[in-house]
Protein backbone atom coordinates (compact mmCIF):
# COMPACT_ATOMS: atom_id res chain seq x y z
CA UNK A 1 0.00 0.00 0.00
CA UNK A 2 1.41 3.34 -0.86
CA UNK A 3 1.55 6.31 1.53
CA UNK A 4 -1.10 8.19 -0.83
CA UNK A 5 -3.36 5.16 -0.26
CA UNK A 6 -2.82 4.78 3.57
CA UNK A 7 -3.52 8.75 4.11
CA UNK A 8 -6.75 8.06 1.87
CA UNK A 9 -7.50 5.33 4.58
CA UNK A 10 -6.69 7.09 7.81
CA UNK A 11 -8.33 10.15 6.72
CA UNK A 12 -12.13 8.13 6.15
CA UNK A 13 -11.98 6.13 9.49
CA UNK A 14 -11.08 9.62 11.30
CA UNK A 15 -14.24 10.96 9.51
CA UNK A 16 -15.99 8.36 10.25
CA UNK A 17 -15.42 8.08 13.98
CA UNK A 18 -15.83 12.20 13.99
CA UNK A 19 -19.46 11.81 12.95
CA UNK A 20 -19.80 9.04 15.17
CA UNK A 21 -18.92 11.14 17.80
CA UNK A 22 -21.17 14.24 16.83
CA UNK A 23 -23.94 11.54 16.57
CA UNK A 24 -23.54 10.40 20.46
CA UNK A 25 -23.44 14.00 21.53
CA UNK A 26 -26.60 14.42 20.04
CA UNK A 27 -28.13 11.26 21.07
CA UNK A 28 -27.10 12.68 25.11
CA UNK A 29 -27.91 16.23 24.26
CA UNK A 30 -31.15 15.69 23.05
CA UNK A 31 -32.62 12.66 24.59
CA UNK A 32 -32.12 13.25 28.44
CA UNK A 33 -33.09 10.03 30.82
CA UNK A 34 -35.94 10.41 33.25
CA UNK A 35 -35.56 10.21 36.65
CA UNK A 36 -35.93 6.05 36.29
CA UNK A 37 -34.41 5.76 32.63
CA UNK A 38 -30.50 4.64 32.74
CA UNK A 39 -28.12 5.59 29.82
CA UNK A 40 -26.26 2.45 28.86
CA UNK A 41 -23.67 2.53 26.16
CA UNK A 42 -22.56 -0.22 23.82
CA UNK A 43 -19.03 -0.48 23.29
CA UNK A 44 -17.95 -3.07 20.94
CA UNK A 45 -16.97 -3.64 16.87
CA UNK A 46 -19.43 -4.45 13.91
CA UNK A 47 -21.32 -7.35 15.54
CA UNK A 48 -22.76 -4.47 17.76
CA UNK A 49 -22.71 -1.55 15.15
CA UNK A 50 -25.20 -3.83 12.77
CA UNK A 51 -22.67 -4.39 10.12
CA UNK A 52 -24.95 -5.72 6.86
CA UNK A 53 -28.13 -4.80 9.01
CA UNK A 54 -30.72 -2.79 8.08
CA UNK A 55 -31.69 0.38 10.59
CA UNK A 56 -32.83 -1.03 13.64
CA UNK A 57 -31.78 -4.51 13.53
CA UNK A 58 -28.60 -3.96 15.44
CA UNK A 59 -28.11 -5.35 19.14
CA UNK A 60 -28.37 -1.77 20.65
CA UNK A 61 -31.72 -0.92 19.52
CA UNK A 62 -33.03 -4.71 19.89
CA UNK A 63 -32.19 -4.75 22.96
CA UNK A 64 -33.58 -1.30 24.01
CA UNK A 65 -37.24 -2.74 22.11
CA UNK A 66 -37.08 -6.43 24.43
CA UNK A 67 -36.38 -4.50 27.50
CA UNK A 68 -39.13 -2.00 26.68
CA UNK A 69 -41.43 -4.84 26.25
CA UNK A 70 -41.06 -5.46 29.83
CA UNK A 71 -41.80 -2.25 30.94
CA UNK A 72 -37.91 -1.49 31.77
CA UNK A 73 -37.17 2.23 30.13
CA UNK A 74 -33.17 2.55 29.40
CA UNK A 75 -31.35 4.44 26.84
CA UNK A 76 -29.21 1.81 25.22
CA UNK A 77 -26.24 4.16 22.97
CA UNK A 78 -24.99 2.05 20.06
CA UNK A 79 -21.08 3.12 19.89
CA UNK A 80 -20.08 -0.01 17.92
CA UNK A 81 -17.11 0.68 15.12
CA UNK A 82 -16.39 -1.62 12.38
CA UNK A 83 -13.46 -3.26 12.49
CA UNK A 84 -12.47 -2.02 16.19
CA UNK A 85 -10.17 -3.94 17.76
CA UNK A 86 -9.79 -3.24 22.16
CA UNK A 87 -6.90 -0.94 21.30
CA UNK A 88 -9.06 0.70 18.85
CA UNK A 89 -12.22 0.63 22.03
CA UNK A 90 -9.22 1.97 24.44
CA UNK A 91 -8.37 5.04 21.90
CA UNK A 92 -11.53 6.28 21.80
CA UNK A 93 -13.37 5.40 24.97
CA UNK A 94 -13.13 9.24 26.62
CA UNK A 95 -15.31 10.23 23.84
CA UNK A 96 -16.88 7.46 22.95
CA UNK A 97 -18.48 6.97 26.86
CA UNK A 98 -19.84 10.44 27.50
CA UNK A 99 -20.76 12.32 30.79
CA UNK A 100 -24.14 10.79 32.23
CA UNK A 101 -23.07 7.29 31.47
CA UNK A 102 -24.60 4.95 33.78
CA UNK A 103 -23.30 1.79 32.30
CA UNK A 104 -21.00 0.42 29.84
CA UNK A 105 -21.54 -3.18 27.39
CA UNK A 106 -18.21 -3.97 26.28
CA UNK A 107 -18.48 -6.13 23.40
CA UNK A 108 -15.11 -6.65 21.90
CA UNK A 109 -11.87 -8.68 20.84
CA UNK A 110 -13.11 -10.43 18.09
CA UNK A 111 -11.01 -8.34 15.64
CA UNK A 112 -7.96 -8.90 17.75
CA UNK A 113 -8.43 -13.01 16.88
CA UNK A 114 -9.17 -12.34 13.69
CA UNK A 115 -5.74 -9.89 13.02
CA UNK A 116 -4.23 -12.73 15.88
CA UNK A 117 -3.64 -10.41 18.21
CA UNK A 118 -1.57 -11.23 21.31
CA UNK A 119 -4.39 -12.37 24.13
CA UNK A 120 -1.97 -10.69 26.57
CA UNK A 121 -2.10 -7.48 24.80
CA UNK A 122 -6.33 -7.79 24.23
CA UNK A 123 -6.38 -8.84 28.03
CA UNK A 124 -4.19 -5.35 29.19
CA UNK A 125 -6.31 -3.26 26.64
CA UNK A 126 -9.55 -5.20 28.10
CA UNK A 127 -8.51 -4.27 31.77
CA UNK A 128 -7.45 -0.92 30.72
CA UNK A 129 -10.82 -0.03 29.55
CA UNK A 130 -12.44 -1.59 33.04
CA UNK A 131 -10.35 0.28 35.20
CA UNK A 132 -11.03 3.71 33.16
CA UNK A 133 -15.03 3.12 33.62
CA UNK A 134 -14.77 1.72 37.36
CA UNK A 135 -12.76 5.09 38.33
CA UNK A 136 -15.70 7.13 36.64
CA UNK A 137 -17.79 5.21 38.82
CA UNK A 138 -19.84 3.28 35.77
CA UNK A 139 -20.76 -0.04 36.14
CA UNK A 140 -19.40 -2.75 33.19
CA UNK A 141 -21.19 -5.98 31.52
CA UNK A 142 -18.37 -7.71 30.05
CA UNK A 143 -19.41 -10.08 27.45
CA UNK A 144 -17.04 -12.67 26.32
CA UNK A 145 -15.48 -13.33 23.33
CA UNK A 146 -14.18 -16.83 21.82
CA UNK A 147 -11.55 -17.84 19.47
CA UNK A 148 -12.04 -20.25 16.70
CA UNK A 149 -10.23 -23.57 16.22
CA UNK A 150 -8.51 -22.60 13.30
CA UNK A 151 -6.10 -20.02 15.33
CA UNK A 152 -4.74 -23.35 17.62
CA UNK A 153 -5.23 -24.56 20.55
CA UNK A 154 -2.58 -22.58 23.07
CA UNK A 155 -3.98 -19.12 21.22
CA UNK A 156 -7.40 -20.37 22.09
CA UNK A 157 -6.85 -21.14 25.63
CA UNK A 158 -4.97 -18.42 26.74
CA UNK A 159 -7.51 -16.11 24.76
CA UNK A 160 -10.94 -17.67 26.00
CA UNK A 161 -9.50 -17.50 29.59
CA UNK A 162 -9.62 -13.49 29.48
CA UNK A 163 -13.41 -12.90 29.76
CA UNK A 164 -13.91 -14.46 32.70
CA UNK A 165 -10.69 -13.72 34.60
CA UNK A 166 -11.38 -10.33 34.18
CA UNK A 167 -14.56 -10.27 35.22
CA UNK A 168 -13.60 -12.00 38.30
CA UNK A 169 -10.76 -9.84 38.96
CA UNK A 170 -13.14 -6.82 39.32
CA UNK A 171 -16.40 -7.99 40.11
CA UNK A 172 -18.13 -7.01 37.08
CA UNK A 173 -21.42 -8.46 35.44
CA UNK A 174 -20.40 -11.25 32.43
CA UNK A 175 -22.12 -13.23 29.72
CA UNK A 176 -20.09 -15.77 28.91
CA UNK A 177 -19.89 -15.71 25.04
CA UNK A 178 -21.81 -12.70 23.05
CA UNK A 179 -22.01 -15.33 19.76
CA UNK A 180 -23.84 -17.75 22.09
CA UNK A 181 -25.77 -19.88 19.94
CA UNK A 182 -24.96 -18.20 16.67
CA UNK A 183 -21.95 -18.69 15.59
CA UNK A 184 -21.19 -20.94 12.53
CA UNK A 185 -24.88 -21.28 11.94
CA UNK A 186 -25.64 -20.87 8.39
CA UNK A 187 -29.07 -19.66 9.38
CA UNK A 188 -27.93 -17.28 11.55
CA UNK A 189 -25.42 -15.38 9.64
CA UNK A 190 -24.83 -13.57 6.91
CA UNK A 191 -22.81 -14.48 3.88
CA UNK A 192 -19.41 -13.86 5.30
CA UNK A 193 -20.20 -16.63 8.16
CA UNK A 194 -18.68 -14.13 10.80
CA UNK A 195 -21.75 -11.42 11.35
CA UNK A 196 -24.85 -12.37 12.41
CA UNK A 197 -28.59 -11.25 10.24
CA UNK A 198 -30.77 -9.72 11.89
CA UNK A 199 -32.16 -13.02 12.81
CA UNK A 200 -28.98 -14.20 14.58
CA UNK A 201 -28.80 -11.00 16.23
CA UNK A 202 -32.75 -11.47 17.59
CA UNK A 203 -31.49 -14.91 19.35
CA UNK A 204 -28.18 -13.14 20.60
CA UNK A 205 -30.54 -10.43 22.35
CA UNK A 206 -33.24 -12.56 23.75
CA UNK A 207 -29.98 -14.65 25.18
CA UNK A 208 -28.25 -11.52 26.43
CA UNK A 209 -31.34 -9.89 28.03
CA UNK A 210 -31.27 -11.60 31.30
CA UNK A 211 -28.06 -10.38 32.30
CA UNK A 212 -28.69 -7.08 30.79
CA UNK A 213 -32.01 -6.51 33.38
CA UNK A 214 -29.53 -7.61 36.50
CA UNK A 215 -27.52 -4.54 35.37
CA UNK A 216 -30.12 -2.60 35.03
CA UNK A 217 -31.94 -3.83 38.40
CA UNK A 218 -28.46 -3.00 40.15
CA UNK A 219 -28.39 0.40 38.57
CA UNK A 220 -31.61 1.48 39.95
CA UNK A 221 -30.64 0.46 43.45
CA UNK A 222 -27.82 3.41 43.55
Amino acid sequence: MNYNSATSENSVRFEKWLLFAVCILILMATKPSSAEEKNIVVLGDSLVAGYGLAPGEAFPEQLSRLLKDKGIEANIINAGVSGDTTAGGLARLDWSIQQGTDAVIIELGANDVLRGIAPTQTQNNLESIIQNLKKRNIKVLLAGMKSPPNMGQKYADEFNAIYPALAAKHDIHFYPFFLDGVVANSDLNQSDGIHPTAKGITLITRRFLPSAEKLIEELCKQ
